[in-house]
């Protein structure tokens, strides 16, 4: 046998880890012995095969699946990095949003929901009258973060076969959502060219549920939030600061709340302001 093997227990204490979780890498292809003796079962590893259980340690550490793992260790260079990072930006942006949840959950618990408004700050825009494309659904919270994309996607599809934008776009909930409510749901993208997106509507065929309407103008009052923040249920807070604003002036509502996305999501990092909450006020 080649003397450049090392028995799984040598080879465990080298590479930092336990003989358990070598079997269970090898059973998953992630680190597979060079030599299994076939009288005995014993597992025999490189040493060569030692940089690789370390860099599968590190990456355990940043609690990186074992199939992301896979995707790292066997691309090379610049390529493994990239996958690296790609994964890390995704962590950030996931402990962002679980930063804000938790701020959030500690205000509720200790009764302090009036000192959590007070860092949103609440103004107010006149809205003019515009045509949107609109698509309307009944969906639960859970499900909105594929949803909104998608169908806000679709419209803008839309909106450019139409002369363009004519604002940014916004979703509109027309009752309660959340894991056990389901709305409806309408996104709309504002539309240019009114006479071409019925054009547009009509040749999509009663297979879509697009439409095309007038959002009348509008006095909205709004906060700006994050991209972290856009969660639930966290983005309740936001909600809700606007509506204390509202009742501390007396104000009434003239229409169902929204959230209006006027930046670059996919470019834009957690800490980065992507959207208002807003309820239409008179």
């Amino acid at each position: 046998m080649d003397g450049d093997l090392l028995t799984i227990g040598a080879f465990a204490a080298r590479a930092r880890l336990s003989a358990k979780a070598l079997r269970l890498y090898d059973r998953l292809g992630l680190l597979t012995p060079a030599h299994v003796d076939e009288v005995s079962g014993y597992r025999y590893y490189r040493v060569g095969q030692v940089e690789r259980a370390r860099l599968v340690v590190l990456l355990r550490r940043l609690d990186m699946p074992l199939a992301r793992i896979a995707e790292v260790v066997e691309a090379e260079g610049s390529a493994a990095a990239s996958l690296l990072g790609a994964y890390w930006d995704d962590a950030e942006e996931r402990f962002a949003s679980q930063r804000a949840l938790a701020a959030y959950l500690r205000g509720r618990l200790s009764g302090r929901s009036s000192q959590m408004y007070e860092k949103f700050v609440v103004e107010t825009v006149e809205v003019p009258e515009r045509v949107v494309l609109t698509e309307t659904r009944h969906v639960l919270a859970t499900e909105l973060p594929v949803w909104i994309p998608a169908s806000l996607g679709r419209l803008e599809e839309g909106a450019r076969a139409c002369g363009g934008f004519d604002g940014p776009p916004f979703v509109v909930y027309y009752a309660e959502v959340s894991t056990e409510s389901d709305g409806p749901v309408e996104a709309c993208v504002p539309v240019a060219d009114a006479d071409a997106a019925r054009a547009w509507v009509r040749a999509q065929g009663r297979g879509r549920e697009v439409k095309v309407r007038v959002e009348p103008a509008r006095r909205l009052a709004y906060a700006r939030i994050p991209k972290a923040q856009v969660a639930y249920p966290q983005i309740h807070v936001a909600f809700e600061a606007v509506e204390a604003w509202i009742a501390e002036r007396g104000l009434s509502y003239d229409g169902p709340c929204r959230e209006v996305y006027f930046a670059d999501w996919d470019a834009a990092g957690p800490e980065d302001p992507v959207c208002d909450v807003a309820f239409p006020v008179k």
